[in-house]
């Protein structure tokens, strides 16, 4: 079960002065946040000319304003709770607000029975202290934020722990919902799901903003599959379009476990995804989705790292952007197969749909095979709505921007097919179409023309 919280503080504490020691946790933990803390400061901000940070815009990195804040008003609260993303067939749920717990719905006795844990991070940390040494950012992602993963590290407090025993699934999703108020509020939400030997999860989170204020997030995850198990695991980032986002992943994958590792990006000014995913045993598999849709001058900068470590893995990587006005994403995505690690079949594709003449694709695909006897692609592709085809649909009374707004959401759905999971699909599918609704009337206020009518919309998006 879930300890109680430490209680709020009723003030804002600036990032610049470090974290604050916690009197609930333990003096190991806080002297880990300023070992932390000092890692943070003795590492250089990054700059645009470093290899691991080419073409993103550095000058957004500032983090002067930002500061954490626990306490939240009755409005947040209610705000939150009515935005909250259920799933009646859900096994437990929790949900954050400024880096406090605010609901908990825990397990059903018959897992707690099984040896499931689930708690929030604070309780796990005094609970289960050798489960949080193990396995907390103990493989942290490598591929350019050290610096802020240094800085959640320092100031993490929040978050969600899932321990699957042997032998236990759990079919049914685990939800967690995360969310900002209040303005240059900074959150650092930390996820930590161990599968042991055979176990099945499904974790999903959510990350919303309750206002349209600017906002700093660094979420981090450390996702364990050991042998056999099967963990498919979904973020999907709303946060507002004033929000500094960081996402920092790593997922240890197993003799013959599997992993689907699924971002949708949404929300965000800048957002940064990093996602590395270790083959760890023979017959490991690693898939790794992402969908993104972005609009107005919202930047979207997508790191992935696929190691194979050992012998007959398979890893498939297939990220999906769609860019309207001036937006940008870069993809830069390493394929790296070790010494030893024979047999081994990776794929990765990135691809680009422009909706706007000035949106911005830029893509890095890469191989660094050490090892013969592999089969292993990659490739990216930057394109523009084919004429013909919006020809074809003017020809039958669609206007130029709803074609787009429709041929966007067919170039979309083939992410959609990979993740199997049909009732979270129909609410992400509702997200991307609020997003493209949105981005459509964007366009069209910029450009002073008539708004597209939401019903035609609606009516036409069957023909998806």
């Amino acid at each position: 079960m879930l300890a109680t919280t430490s209680d709020l503080v009723n003030s804002s504490h600036p990032l610049s002065n470090g974290p604050q020691p916690l009197e609930n946790l333990s003096p190991d933990w806080n002297r880990q946040q300023q070992e932390a803390w000092k890692l943070f400061q003795d590492l250089p901000m990054p700059k645009r000319k470093d290899v691991e940070w080419r073409f993103a815009n550095v000058s957004v990195l500032d983090l002067k304003p930002y500061h954490t804040r626990h306490d939240f008003s009755s409005t947040d609260q209610k705000l939150a709770r009515d935005q909250v993303q259920q799933n009646p067939e859900s096994l437990a749920s929790a949900v954050f607000l400024n880096d406090q717990l605010l609901d908990f719905q825990p397990l059903p006795e018959e897992w707690i029975k099984k040896g499931v844990i689930w708690e929030s991070l604070e309780s796990a940390i005094q609970n289960h202290p050798e489960l949080i040494k193990k396995h907390f950012m103990a493989h942290p992602s490598r591929l350019g934020s050290e610096k802020f993963a240094a800085l959640h590290k320092a100031f993490t407090r929040s978050g969600a722990v899932l321990y699957v025993p042997k032998g236990v699934e759990l079919k049914e999703p685990i939800i967690v919902n995360h969310f900002i108020s209040g303005t240059n509020t900074a959150v650092f939400p930390h996820t930590l799901v161990i599968a042991e030997e055979n176990s099945q999860v499904f974790f999903v989170e959510y990350f919303r903003s309750l206002d349209q204020e600017p906002a700093f997030a660094c979420a981090v995850n450390d996702l364990i599959v050991a042998p056999s198990a099967k963990l498919d695991y979904l973020a999907v980032q709303l946060w507002s379009e004033k929000t500094l986002s960081f996402q920092l992943g790593s997922t240890l994958v197993d003799k013959d476990a599997s992993s689907k590792v699924f971002h949708v990006n949404i929300g965000g000014s800048f957002a940064r995804i990093e996602t590395h995913s270790q083959l760890l045993g023979t017959g490991a598999r690693s898939e790794m989705l992402a969908l993104t849709v972005a609009h107005d001058r919202q930047e979207f900068d997508q790191r992935t790292l696929q190691d194979h470590q050992a012998p007959h893995t398979w890893s498939d990587l297939l990220y999906k952007n769609t860019l309207n006005h001036r937006s940008k994403t870069i993809f830069k995505g390493l394929i790296k197969v070790e010494h030893g690690a024979f047999q081994t079949d990776a794929y990765q594709k990135n691809r680009n749909l422009l909706l706007h003449s000035e949106a911005e694709a830029d893509s890095m695909p890469g191989l660094e095979i050490e090892n013969d006897d592999v089969k292993c692609s990659h490739g990216a592709t930057t394109g523009q709505i084919d004429a013909e085809e919006l020809f074809y649909m003017q020809a039958r009374g669609i206007n130029p921007d709803l074609a787009k707004y429709l041929i966007g959401l067919g170039f979309c759905e083939t992410v959609l097919a990979r993740f199997l999971h049909e009732k979270i699909n129909e609410h992400i599918r509702r997200l991307v179409e609020e997003k493209f609704r949105r981005s459509t009337q964007v366009k069209m206020v910029d450009a002073k023309a008539e708004k597209i009518d939401e019903t035609d919309v609606r009516s036409l998006q069957g023909t998806v």
